[in-house]
């Protein structure tokens, strides 16, 4: 599964000439993520959002929401399409 979403990933960008430094790492996706900006010095963190609303997202948490909280640098959220929710 790893290696396809490397590829995935590795495909859009090149798509698209659009630089990106790949990295997989264990923990906590919230914690990571916010990590990563301040290791990479990154100018913006662009991270998904599934759109399940206000009650889900109070039960499950919401790795976005942390985000934009949290990290130390502007962050855009991407809501998955309607039609794949």
């Amino acid at each position: 599964m790893e290696k396809l979403m490397r590829d995935k990933a590795r495909g859009l960008t090149a798509q698209y000439g659009v630089e990106v430094k790949l990295e997989v790492k264990d923990g906590e996706a919230r914690r990571v993520l916010c990590d990563a900006v301040i290791e990479h010095g990154a100018g913006v963190l662009v991270v998904g959002s599934h759109g399940y609303g206000p009650v889900r997202r109070a039960l499950l948490g919401s790795v976005s929401d942390h985000c934009c909280r949290h990290a130390s640098c502007p962050v855009m959220v991407v809501k998955m399409p309607l039609a794949k929710r």
